[in-house]
């Protein structure tokens, strides 16, 4: 891969590191807004004792946390992909060692399975 191509991916690399880390910070902060806002129905009497609130609260504080997560594993995906270029290791395998369909990359730069190994790993899911 030629140094232009390289630098167009480390930008795009870093562009989507900085979308992560804008969307993770907005999530953080409407989860910590939905915390305090659920806490301050901690006195009323009348929604504690409606079982399907508090189930509802559970379900969507598990799939805020889990959306988090999510955005968190990306980012240290586009991490590792950001140091596979500084180490010359772009777009290379890191299972079977052959080169990533640059179509793949361009797709998913952040991709560091071919295409034969990402559908491996899936079957074995």
């Amino acid at each position: 891969m030629d140094k232009s191509r390289i630098e167009s991916f480390r930008a795009k690399l870093l562009k989507e590191k900085k979308r992560l880390e804008e969307e993770l910070a907005k999530m953080h902060e409407e989860n910590m807004k939905t915390t305090f806002a659920r806490e301050d129905y901690g006195g009323d009497e009348n929604y504690e004792d409606h079982m399907a609130d508090a189930a509802t609260n559970i379900f969507d504080r598990e799939r805020d946390l889990s959306l988090e997560q999510n955005v968190k594993d990306l980012t240290i995906q586009v991490d590792e992909a950001i140091h596979r270029l500084d180490d010359g290791r772009y777009g290379q395998c890191t299972n079977c060692g052959k080169r990533i369909d640059e179509a793949r990359l361009r797709a998913i730069p952040y991709a560091d399975l071919c295409i034969d190994c990402k559908k491996d790993e899936e079957r074995l899911r």
